[in-house]
């Protein structure tokens, strides 16, 4: 019913950036969150940052300062911008939408996951 598709990713060096994208299609009546996540390597995937519809977000403390969660909510899409990216930075990058279906039902919707490799 709900398609998300990330973009961006890839091979960063310490200390640089990356913008990643994810947007949502398909019947979608309304979208009440929108977040991204991560899992390393061995690792539990964890929360990176939140944002809600009127725009209040919230950020793991462990990218606070470095990382901004934004949306675009005319095209059903949010954007993870990174900076100074860090080696434990290094994982796959996940969005998730809470979205109200035009059936009327609500369900958690995950992107497919894009590459986040921080090395020199």
């Amino acid at each position: 019913q709900v398609q998300l598709v990330e973009s961006g990713g890839g091979l960063v060096q310490p200390g640089g950036s990356v913008r990643l994208s994810c947007a949502a299609a398909g019947s979608i009546f309304s979208i009440y969150t929108m977040g991204w996540y991560r899992q390393g390597a061995g690792k539990q995937r964890e929360m990176v940052a939140l944002i809600t519809p009127e725009g209040r977000t919230n950020y793991a403390d462990s990218v606070k300062g470095r990382v901004t969660i934004s949306k675009c909510s005319s095209a059903n899409t949010v954007y993870l911008q990174m900076t100074g990216l860090k080696a434990e930075d290094t994982a796959i990058y996940y969005c998730k939408f809470g979205v109200t279906v035009l059936s009327g039902g609500n369900g958690d919707y995950w992107g497919q996951g894009t590459q986040v490799t921080v090395s020199s």
